[in-house]
């Protein structure tokens, strides 16, 4: 069994405005319609963009290229944010929020708690 190989790059134009994109790989264009939704990612630092396309597969249509394939299961994003919360100690964030410069309103403690609550999901201490 061989190593799988990096995937080489292909030139992408995309022509878009609400309700119809133009996409070309490598000077070809897809077929109308094939196309139901894309997604352009990013990391400058280490990586090529990458192109995710969402296509409606009809019979008698093929598709043949170089793809990654990723499967994730969806994730309620309540679920970290009650983990986030359960891990706060009550009195450590007391403490936080009331070392802030509070301002002199109604809703300052609440303000100072809510910040320290971003500071701290953000990793800033």
């Amino acid at each position: 069994m061989t190593a799988p190989t990096e995937p080489t790059a292909h030139g992408v134009r995309i022509a878009a405005q609400p309700g119809h994109a133009t996409i070309c790989i490598d000077g070809t264009p897809l077929p109308e319609g094939q196309v139901t939704g894309y997604t352009v990612q990013h990391s400058i630092t280490d990586a090529l963009p990458m192109l995710v396309l969402h296509t409606r597969q009809t019979d008698g249509v093929e598709w043949e290229g170089l793809a990654r394939v990723a499967i994730g299961v969806p994730q309620d994003p309540a679920d970290g944010i009650v983990a986030f919360l359960s891990s706060i100690d009550p009195d450590a964030l007391a403490r936080a929020a009331l070392d802030r410069d509070l301002e002199p309103s109604k809703h300052s403690i609440t303000r100072a708690t809510l910040a320290q609550l971003i500071d701290w999901a953000q990793g800033r201490t």
